[in-house]
């Protein structure tokens, strides 16, 4: 059983800049695949990034975050980041980490084994 643990959500106004993060605790993951994906009021599970655990430490984006949004990881923590910036009100969301065991990434929700318990995320003056 892999445990997903996510934090750094909060309330931000439009245009600022907020970091959310997904540990792992005791746990590598030396071919998996690391995604976030949010998930608004009454809409689906979107994705909008994902991250190689392995050392090429390939990334991926959702068109709708591309050039504002940076996903890292630091393999020693155990843990993914997703820097967000310049955040619009429509990013509002429940954002969730997942992981799989995988080569590629995915962007389909149930495609992904393990996920995070979600925290909000709020953009709004």
């Amino acid at each position: 059983q892999v445990q997903l643990v996510e934090s750094g959500g909060g309330l931000v106004q439009p245009g600022g800049s907020l970091r959310v993060s997904c540990a792992a605790p005791g746990r590598t993951f030396s071919s998996y695949v690391m995604g976030w994906f949010r998930q608004a009021p009454g809409k689906e599970r979107d994705f909008v990034s994902a991250i190689t655990w392995s050392s090429a430490s390939r990334t991926y984006y959702a068109d709708s975050v591309k050039g504002r949004f940076t996903i890292s990881r630091d393999t020693a923590k155990n843990t993914v980041y997703l820097q967000m910036n310049s955040l619009k009100p429509e990013d509002t969301a429940v954002y969730y980490c997942a992981a799989d065991q995988r080569m590629i990434p995915s962007t389909t929700p149930h495609e992904y084994m393990y996920w995070g318990q979600g925290t909000q995320v709020t953009v709004s003056s």
